[in-house]
C-alpha cells in the first residue's frame, strides 16, 4: 500500500520547498545529534504546534528507523493498528515502512494487528513524518495507530515495542504523537497540562494514564504516550526533558479556548 497524504495543504504546506524551509525554521540551525529513546511531539497544524514539535525534534538524533505511535481520531480500523508493509508519501517524498521491525512487533503481542484502514485518514502520525524526513533523509517508519485501551493493554504493547526494538539490533527512535488539553480557558488548560507534564517528566506511565483519566484532561494521545513511556523505561530510559510548552493562544491571541502542546525528549 502507498499511503497518500491526508492533510497536506491543511495541517502543513503541500509545497516541498516551503515545507522544508518551515520545518528547518522550527528545528533551528544547530539540532542535536544526541541519541534519545523517545520524542513526544504535538500534531496540530504547524502554524499552532510546529514550534513545539521542532523544539523536541531539535534535541534528539533521528536514526533511520522510527516507530511512530499516534491516537486514532477517525474511529476506523483495529484498536491497535500496525501498518507493516508499504510506503508513506509526503510532499518531501516517500518513506518506506520497516517491515522487519513491524514483524517483530506483531510477533511480540496479539494486541497489535496488521491494519491499514486506521492509517488512511489519520493525521496524528502523518504530521510527524515531514519533521522526521528533514532530520533523517534515509528514514523508515513503523506506524502504530491506537484507540482507547486500558492500562494493562498499554503496558503489554509498550513491553512488546521494547522487546521488538531490542531484537532488531539497530538504533530506533520512538515518537509519541499527542496534543494536550483541548478547548478550555488558558489558565485552566495550563493547570491541567502541568499535571500530565509532571507524570511524563517522572517517567510514570501508569501515573500519566490515571491522572489524565481522573482529572478530565483531554490529552488525545495519552494512550500512545503511555505506551511509549512503558517502552522507554524497558529500554533503559532514565530522564525526560520538556523541550517546550505552548498553547494555541500564543498564536491566535485568544485565550478563551485553547489547545495545549508539549514536546519532550526521553533519554
Amino acid at each position: 500500500m502507498i499511503r497518500q497524504p491526508a492533510v497536506a495543504g491543511q495541517f502543513y504546506d503541500a509545497d516541498p520547498a516551503r515545507l522544508k524551509a518551515e520545518i528547518l525554521c522550527y528545528v533551528g540551525p544547530s539540532p542535536s545529534n544526541e541519541p534519545a529513546v523517545a520524542v513526544v511531539a504535538p500534531h496540530a497544524g504547524y502554524l499552532y504546534s510546529g514550534a513545539v514539535a521542532g523544539a523536541a525534534y531539535a534535541r534528539a538524533a533521528v536514526p533511520e528507523t522510527v516507530v511512530v505511535l499516534g491516537p486514532n481520531h477517525t474511529g476506523l480500523g483495529a484498536p491497535a493498528a500496525v501498518m507493516d508493509r508499504g510506503t508513506w508519501t509526503t510532499p518531501l517524498g516517500r518513506v518506506a515502512v520497516a517491515g522487519d521491525l513491524a514483524d517483530l512487533l506483531l510477533a511480540a503481542t496479539d494486541l497489535l494487528q496488521r491494519d491499514t484502514t486506521a492509517h488512511v485518514y489519520e493525521h496524528s502520525l502523518e504530521v510527524q513524518v515531514p519533521f522526521l524526513q528533514v532530520r533523517q533523509p534515509a528514514l523508515e517508519i513503523v506506524p502504530i495507530c491506537l484507540s482507547h485501551l486500558p492500562y494493562p493493554a498499554c503496558r503489554e504493547i509498550g513491553e512488546a515495542v521494547a522487546a521488538a526494538v531490542r531484537r532488531l539490533g539497530r538504533p530506533v527512535l520512538l515518537v509519541a504523537s499527542t496534543d494536550m488539553t483541548h478547548y478550555e480557558p488558558r489558565h485552566q488548560a495550563e493547570a491541567k497540562d502541568r499535571l500530565a507534564i509532571e507524570r511524563v517528566l517522572a517517567l510514570d506511565p501508569r501515573g500519566l494514564f490515571e491522572t489524565v483519566a481522573s482529572r478530565g484532561i483531554t490529552m488525545c494521545g495519552v494512550i500512545p504516550t503511555t505506551v511509549t513511556l512503558v517502552a522507554a523505561l524497558a529500554l533503559g530510559a532514565t530522564e525526560a526533558e520538556l523541550a517546550r510548552y505552548a498553547t494555541s493562544g500564543d498564536v491566535t491571541g485568544d485565550d478563551r479556548q485553547v489547545v495545549g502542546y508539549a514536546g519532550f525528549v526521553i533519554r
